[in-house]
């Protein structure tokens, strides 16, 4: 995927929205748990644009978000943990006793 989508904070839902066109757009939801920890609870990416490579450049932005703000993750969302496992330069943002090894 060459492009750059635009990703937004919604922090009101505790979301991070991808806008993928005018009418379709793909989520990562979140909820902070302890201080400075982000469960990472569900990744949506409709149908059409699953396996396009979307819904891991979103779970990469936010990530990228967690480290610069500081933070750990617990990767409950199952979509979330395998991207961390194949990006093993994230594992050190995962929460202490945040997955189920």
């Amino acid at each position: 995927m060459t492009e750059t989508l635009a990703v937004t904070h919604d922090g009101e839902r505790r979301r991070f929205v991808l806008a993928i066109d005018r009418d379709r757009s793909g989520f990562l939801d979140y909820r902070p748990i302890g201080d400075g920890v982000w469960d990472l609870t569900y990744t949506f990416v409709p149908r059409q644009d699953r396996g396009s490579g979307i819904g891991r450049s979103l779970v990469l932005h936010v990530l990228d978000r967690a480290r610069e703000r500081g933070l750990k993750v617990v990767p409950t969302c199952g979509f979330v943990a395998t991207v961390i496992d194949e990006n093993p330069e994230y594992q050190d943002l995962v929460a202490a006793g945040g997955r189920d090894d």
